[in-house]
Order: C-alpha cells, then structure tokens, then sequence
C-alpha cells in the first residue's frame, strides 16, 4: 500500500493568451505517491468558484493511496488566477457568448497542455492518463476526453452535455440569462455561438477509452436530463446515480471518492471497473411548507420512502420550529408537493416546497 503523497508545482505558460497576466499562466500541482514511479495520472478540474482546492486534494490523496498520481490545475478566472478584486470565477461565465466560448477554449487547452505537461515529466506514466472532472470542471473534462487520446479513462461527476440548455435553466445562472435575453441572445442563438466547444460533437465520435459518469437524480443545477444525455454518448461507460441534488455529493464525498479511485485503479490496471449499483446518499430537502394546522413554516427534511425512483410519491421526516413532522406527498412540479401532514396525532393537508441539496 502506498504510503504518504509526495507533491510538487510548475508553471507554464496558457496555450489562449486574454491579455490578463494572472489568467494567462497555468500552475499545476502535483501529488505523487510514494515510490519511485511512473505511475499513472488523473488530471483534475474543479468546480465553477472554487475558493479552495481542498476538495480536489482530497480526491488527489485518495488516488496516491491506491498508487495513483494526480495533477490539479486552477480553470481559467478561478482561485490565483482570478484578476484582483474578483471573486473566484466570477468572470468565468459572463453574458456575453464570445467570452465564454473564449474562456471554456482557454480551459480546454490548457488541459491539453498540462497533458503535454504531463507527458513529459519521467514521475508519470503518459501510457496510463485520466481526466477527472466535477460540474463546471466536468463540462471542461468532457471536451478534452472528446478531443485528445492521450487522455484514455474520464470520471465525470455531475456534468452533461447541451451547453446552451444548461446555461438556459441551470438556477444558479439566473442573472446571466436574464442579462442574455436582454441583449436579444434566445437559447439557440447561445447554442449556436457555442456550438464550437459543445461536448456532444465531440464525444460521439471519440474511439477507444472507458469513462464513468456520476449523476445526481435530482440534480437543476446540472438538470438531470443532460447528465442523463452524456451518459448515453458513452454506451460503453459506466454510470452510478446519487439520491440527491447537486451538492448533495458532500455528504458522502469519501466513499464517492473511493469509488472513482476504484475506477481509475482498476483500469489503469488492466481490468473492467464495474460500477456500484447504489451508494447510499441521503436525499436532503430544505424548503417551505404550509398546511391547515402549522400555517407557514420553513422545514428541513430527510426522504426515508419514495414510490420510485424520479420520486413521484415520498415520505419525508421533517425538522421544523413547531416540531418534528412526517410528510406524505405526490411531487407537481418545480419541486412543490401536495400531501398529508403528520405530527402530535394531527393529520393536516398542505403544501411542501422544497429543493435538494
């Protein structure tokens, strides 16, 4: 068993010049096991606004456990390279279309250069590399698989494919979109600006290589659907499902990790990784519920039975200021539910409004 990970930095130069001196060099860290090497590598791309890369050092020194070598890059407008004043990428996705095809090209190339990087160095295998990518990171990793062999095995954790969709419900980009339709752009003007560094094209016609794709059932930040679309691009791939929305991961990070680890270990080794048929994630909801006994009152609640797998019917225990509570109910849409509520030997009918976590 390897023991205690090794790492060590460099710098070089992004292949897409912006003119913002800060954006424009890329540092890769580097976490090694011990022992003397070459050892097969994951190249690992973070999530949109990362303030840290603590969770990517985790997944790093997981895959040093199992012999395996990392490499970490900041995605372009994040973290040091994030122009002063701004918070971390803040100026990675922007309403204007030019801009963000400019800076989703500058990600994707700077991952192939840091597999040029990564080829070069005696410490790594460049027979055995991977790439790894989470949500924003994911988008990036996508491409790159799509378009350079050198990377042969992909993890891609809460991503998809449809760009344009995405960015045209994605939640957390309301600002963006409503700036977007003001300046007249539709989703299929954006789709069409896009369509350069739009994954599909790309990995449909990708030969070779295995991949693993981790989705979140309830996923709107990436909806579903289009985790649901990548994953049919990759026939060959494997895939796991998560009981949760998009952040809902954290919360079993560790043997969410373990199980990419298993991925990139057991290929790399030579053999067919076969992915878990569940890993227990809890479906955390916070959220709104009104009923004819409580009134209003904001609940937070954990689902313990559902009727199927989307969800139409759960039962879900909920903490709120008046006490615990049991919710049954029948899901509408936007994640509102209409149903029974139990508590103190009261039966009310009400509403709940909720999002998971």
């Amino acid at each position: 068993m390897p023991g205690r990970a090794r790492q060590f930095e460099a710098e070089f130069a992004s292949p897409l010049q912006t003119g913002i001196a800060v954006n424009d060099t890329i540092l890769a860290r580097a976490v090694l096991p011990e022992g003397s090497g070459p050892f097969p590598v994951v190249l690992i791309l973070h999530y949109w606004g990362a303030a840290t890369l603590d969770v990517e050092q985790a997944m790093a020194a997981e895959l040093a456990s199992r012999g395996v070598a990392a490499v970490l890059i900041s995605l372009p407008y994040h973290l040091e390279r994030s122009p002063e004043g701004k918070p971390s990428g803040s100026q990675a996705i922007v309403p204007d279309p030019d801009r963000m095809l400019q800076t989703m090209t500058q990600a994707v190339l700077d991952a192939r250069e840091t597999g040029r990087f990564i080829a070069a160095r005696p410490e790594f295998d460049a027979s055995r590399v991977g790439i790894m990518g989470t949500s924003l990171g994911s988008l990036v990793a996508e491409v790159v698989y799509g378009v350079d062999a050198r990377f042969q095995r992909a993890a891609f954790l809460l991503g998809g494919v449809d760009l344009a969709g995405i960015l045209w419900r994605s939640p957390i980009v309301v600002e963006q979109r409503n700036a977007l339709r003001r300046s007249g752009i539709t989703e299929q003007i954006l789709r069409e600006r896009l369509a350069s560094i739009e994954p599909t094209d790309y990995l449909s016609r990708r030969e070779g290589g295995r991949t693993y794709v981790v989705g979140a059932r309830y996923d709107v930040v990436i909806p579903a659907r289009y985790t649901e679309a990548l994953a049919k691009l990759l026939p060959e791939g494997e895939s796991l499902w998560l009981d949760t929305g998009h952040y809902g991961g954290v919360l079993v990070q560790r043997p969410l990790f373990r199980s990419i680890a298993d991925f990139f270990e057991t290929e790399f080794s030579g053999e067919r990784f076969r992915a878990p048929k569940t890993l227990y994630a809890p479906t955390i909801r916070l959220g709104i519920q009104a009923n004819t006994a409580t009134r209003v009152q904001i609940a937070l609640g954990v689902d313990v039975w559902r009727s199927n797998t989307k969800g139409d019917v759960v039962g879900t225990l909920l903490a709120t200021p008046r006490g615990p509570q049991f919710f049954l109910g029948g899901r509408l849409d936007k994640g509102l539910m209409v149903g029974a509520t139990f508590a103190q030997r009261r039966t009310a009918i009400g509403v709940f409004w909720s999002m998971i976590l």
